[in-house]
Order: structure tokens, then C-alpha cells, then sequence
């Protein structure tokens, strides 16, 4: 069953809560599905510049979210990008427990 990109924001809305624990704005580019924009407690589809951007298919998503993908293997495979790895690894874990609370 598909998820509409109006059900994943409010989910991510919800999981984010009072704030994203990031640290730094984030844009999820979900491959022609819309986009979703993380800031804080801030969740939005505007397609804002944001400190790190990855673009990922909902469904690797929330493949990503239940472990079933592993982040470093998707990177090497192409189904997930990241706008800068660095930052990237510096928030895996923040960005590991809000997937998570996706699935």
C-alpha cells in the first residue's frame, strides 16, 4: 500500500515532535513524490534549501526505517544520495532513529 505524501509528512510531523534532534535543516527528495522539509520542529513539502538533502524512493524510505536497507548500501547502489556524506555520517544515527519511527 502506497503512502500519500500528505500521510508521510504528518508522520514525520509527528516523529519529529518538538524537535528533529538534527541540529541542522534536512531535505528529503522523495524522487518525483513530493519533498520533505525538516527544521527543527519545522515540517513542511516546500522545497527550501536545506544543510543536507537526501534523495531516496518512499519505498527505500521506509526499507531504510525498518533495517531491511542498510544506509551504506544503498549509498553504494545508488538508491540513496546524499547532498554531503560528511554531514551525512555525522547524523546517521539521529537520522536511523527518525526513519525508524516511519515504519
Amino acid at each position: 500500500m502506497t503512502t500519500t505524501l500528505q500521510e508521510l509528512t504528518e508522520r514525520v510531523s509527528a516523529a519529529v515532535g518538538e524537535d528533529s534532534g538534527l541540529g541542522k535543516s534536512f531535505k528529503v527528495d522523495l524522487r518525483g513524490e513530493g519533498i520533505i522539509h525538516i527544521d527543527g520542529a519545522q515540517v513542511s513539502n516546500d522545497d527550501k534549501p536545506a544543510d543536507l538533502t537526501v534523495s531516496i524512493s518512499q519505498r527505500d524510505l521506509k526499507a531504510l526505517g525498518t533495517g531491511e536497507l542498510n544506509p551504506m548500501t544503498a549509498v553504494i547502489t545508488g538508491r540513496l544520495k546524499v547532498s554531503d556524506m560528511g554531514l551525512a555520517m555525522s547524523l546517521q544515527p539521529q537520522m536511523q532513529a527518525l526513519f525508524s519511527k516511519l515504519s
